[in-house]
């Protein structure tokens, strides 16, 4: 090649750089404001989809942040703080059941069980649910899906959690674990990688997984208000594009390789610990592989909430959930 020729080759291929270059910072992303519940290895198929650029195919951004606790969350997308919250869908149903004429809707399911850990102050390998009577327990926020989860696996067990514990509830959800440290109550129910974490450090012994005894409930789904849906119904679909390409690959990818890919959102947890406590929760089933809900498993959710006296009517299938999204997403 001549230098005339040399020379026009490169001019072309830096206005061709530079080109993309323009077209790339034209294509702006959707920016998405998502309050979660807390931050846990429970919900890897989020982190996966945010970590590996699901959402970015989808031409999402999401800014994350922690509500710590379902009730902060909801109060977050009905005063539009956030566009989304993720957290228990029994917040959807109380918000039903008030009658306001803009409910939150929810689209979309992350997890299908208790992701709740009981640690103990002692090891105990031979640990028997029935050993918890008179057991002082720390369990989350009254009303609280993981509160109510742990009640239905008491009675599951066998246990009246009216008379044969005590469960203490005056704690917020963010300082059970700084309570337990502190010496209050003999039991405490966290998530991973908190649990593991106690357990390496000697400050506390994983006895039970709450999700084994309660069974398959919808544990934790994004929500949004209809009214937000209803205008932007196309996002809503991109975003749970991701969040089903998030579980899919969760699915299919060892706890190991789901460790690595998620490890910058928990920069102050080993990756061994790590990647235990997503085995651990791929070995209960914890992780929904799609996005559906399905209306047996939220009949049971209203059927534990009722159980725990925090329920006084159901609410409609069709009114708290639309699987609209979620179905397209598999298609």
């Amino acid at each position: 090649m001549n230098r005339r020729k040399w020379t026009a080759a490169l001019l072309a291929a830096a206005l061709g750089a530079a080109l993309a270059g323009c077209g790339a910072q034209e294509k702006s992303l959707d920016k998405v404001r998502v309050c979660e519940v807390t931050h846990s290895v429970f919900y890897a198929p989020q982190y996966a989809a945010l970590a590996l650029g699901f959402f970015e195919e989808e031409g999402i951004e999401v800014e994350l942040s922690n509500g710590g606790g379902a009730d902060k969350v909801m109060s977050a997308v009905l005063s539009d703080s956030v566009e989304i919250g993720f957290a228990g869908p029994e917040s959807c149903v109380y918000v039903y059941n008030e009658g306001t004429s803009d409910p939150a809707v929810v689209f979309a399911q992350m997890t299908r069980r208790d992701g709740s850990l009981l640690v103990a102050r002692e090891p105990d390998d031979d640990f028997d649910w029935a050993c918890l009577k008179g057991a002082h327990i720390l369990p989350g926020r009254k009303g609280g899906v993981p509160y109510m989860a742990f009640e239905h696996a008491l009675r599951v067990a066998g246990l009246d959690p009216a008379t044969d514990v005590t469960l203490d509830t005056s704690i917020q959800f963010d300082n059970m674990t700084g309570a337990f440290l502190g010496g209050t109550g003999d039991y405490v129910t966290v998530f991973e990688p908190t649990a593991s974490s106690l357990e390496a450090e000697g400050k506390g012994y994983i006895v039970a997984a709450v999700g084994d005894m309660a069974g398959e409930i919808p544990y934790t789904a994004y929500f949004a208000k209809q009214s937000w849906i209803d205008a932007n119904e196309d996002l809503i679909q991109r975003f749970t594009n991701a969040v089903a390409k998030g579980q899919a690959w969760v699915a299919q990818h060892s706890a190991a390789e789901v460790a690595e890919a998620i490890a910058d959102q928990f920069p102050d947890t080993d990756l061994a610990l790590l990647t235990s406590s997503i085995q651990s929760y791929k070995d209960i089933g914890a992780y929904c592989e799609t996005p559906a809900m399905s209306e047996e498993s939220f009949t049971l959710l209203q059927t534990v909430m009722s159980e725990a006296g925090e329920l006084t009517q159901t609410a409609p299938f069709d009114a708290v959930v639309d699987n609209t999204f979620a179905q397209r997403s598999l298609q």
